[in-house]
């Protein structure tokens, strides 16, 4: 819990002053240790949502003295009330909602191909601009859900940003662990595995979660090293792409660590630039783009300095950076209900975007 608060201080900070820096606490002590008061109370964490804050906190951290009975009363009904996380009266003339599904995958692969360890660590970010108070309903392709339903008929889908395609495939995802905003109805979630909410107004993180079984893994990494004499070695590196042809990743990065003697390095790629960093002890290869079920490759020559150093070179793993436009866990939205019953609206007057971004976390294959 105590990590969980300094990490909800910390949003809470950067939603007021931008980056927190030595700078930047000196400049908003003040602030700070108004929102502090606010946050806690005899040592017990209390309202730390950014929205609920702003409301009688302003951007320069002085309290307003002239507000009117009607806004102190919206005031002590949110920090006391059961939804302090969202205040009444919100209105949108465009009601829109907005989801992320945003995962890292880990990887560590043997120099054969045997995956060693694999994960994926998963956020779902909304950003909600919906009128009055309303309800949503969140669902996925979760194992135990699935499982129970048997063979259903397919779920209703949401509009998808036309730059992020989501993948599908899999019929369902174990996930390992999750948390949750504490918007979402644990009690629902423990009994019909639905995760159900009345959303904060604007960005914030609906659910954490990591899975292990069954991860797609958007690159392999095939590596050979050859040593020829002790003063050269010859480096090929071929990456492959495993998913669909119609996706495109973006931002490929690929770390090739070279030996702390190295005098000189002649590269040779087929797609991409690379360059040898002799401060990083390393040859960069980046690609802009690479569709999906294709292949590249890069060959060093590597020249060395003649050393009476006996021990033999560690080979430190290659590493890869990428963005995919899918979830790499399989993760799938199924269904994304909203319902506003005093508003006269429904669930089809929301205009409702998913996206899908998976991104390399520690991606390295051993050579």
């Amino acid at each position: 819990m105590v990590f969980e608060f300094l990490y909800k201080m910390c949003d809470v900070m950067a939603a007021y002053f931008g980056k927190i820096s030595e700078e930047n606490i000196k400049n908003n002590f003040v602030l700070i240790y108004e929102l502090l008061d606010e946050i806690l109370d005899f040592g017990y964490p209390q309202n730390s949502e950014t929205g609920a804050l702003k409301t009688f906190i302003t951007q320069q951290g002085i309290k307003s003295q002239h507000q009117t009975k009607e806004e102190q009363s919206q005031i002590t009904s949110q920090v006391t009330g059961q939804i302090g996380w969202r205040r009444e009266g919100i209105k949108y003339r465009r009601n829109e909602l907005f989801l992320d599904v945003l995962e890292s995958v880990n990887l560590l692969m043997s120099p054969q191909g045997q995956v060693l360890s694999a994960h994926v660590s998963g956020r779902v970010v909304m950003k909600s601009y919906l009128s009055g108070m309303p309800e949503c309903k969140f669902g996925m392709n979760d194992k135990i859900v699935i499982e129970k339903q048997g063979k259903g008929t397919a779920d209703e889908t949401s509009k998808r940003r036309p730059s992020a395609p989501a993948r599908s495939g899999k019929q369902s995802i174990a996930i390992d662990d999750c948390t949750f905003h504490q918007c979402v109805r644990l009690s629902k979630f423990d009994s019909e595995r639905s995760i159900s909410f009345i959303p904060p107004d604007g960005e914030f993180e609906l659910m954490r979660y990591r899975t292990t079984k069954d991860i797609i893994l958007p690159f392999r990494v095939i590596p050979l090293v050859r040593e020829v004499g002790r003063t050269k070695l010859e480096v090929k590196v071929v990456i492959k792409s495993n998913f669909k042809p119609s996706l495109l990743a973006q931002k490929i990065e690929v770390r090739i660590p070279t030996p702390l003697n190295t005098s000189g390095v002649q590269v040779i790629c087929m797609k991409g630039k690379a360059k040898y960093k002799a401060s990083e002890n390393a040859i960069v290869w980046k690609i802009k783009r690479m569709a999906g079920m294709k292949e590249s490759q890069i060959s060093a020559e590597i020249e060395l300095l003649p050393t009476n150093d006996k021990k033999k070179w560690a080979r430190p793993p290659i590493s890869m950076n990428f963005e995919v436009p899918f979830a790499p866990s399989g993760l799938k939205v199924r269904y994304l209900k909203v319902f506003e019953p005093k508003l006269n609206y429904s669930d089809h007057d929301v205009i409702k975007w998913v996206r899908y971004i998976g991104r390399s976390g520690i991606y390295e294959t051993r050579c």
